[in-house]
């Protein structure tokens, strides 16, 4: 779900577009397979559920819009991110608060 990269962390993402409200829903998978699972509630057109989920992201990890960039999986429900400037050990505690 998280790997460390030169600029910081990437962070491997299921969206669910179409939520009530964007929320983390739990992980996706399991092993290095497993990815975030983040509710959306935008819907999946015109970019908009990808531009929630850069907001989302931001402000779970206390970071800029601009810090966090979609790597890949632009049209697929899989996606990666990548959050520059976030240590894999920051991004786990964070992540480890929201998930309990």
């Amino acid at each position: 779900m998280l790997r460390e990269s030169a600029k910081g962390v990437t962070v491997a993402v299921r969206a669910q577009p179409g939520a009530k409200k964007t929320a983390l829903a739990g992980v996706y998978g399991e092993g290095a397979e497993a990815q975030l699972k983040i509710a959306v509630h935008a819907p999946p057109i015109e970019g908009r559920a990808n531009t929630a989920l850069i907001e989302f992201l931001a402000d779970t990890f206390s970071i800029s819009r601009k810090s966090v960039e979609l790597m890949s999986g632009e049209t697929n429900r899989s996606k990666v991110f990548l959050l520059n400037g976030v240590s894999k050990a920051r991004a786990e505690e964070i992540l480890a608060r929201a998930l309990c």
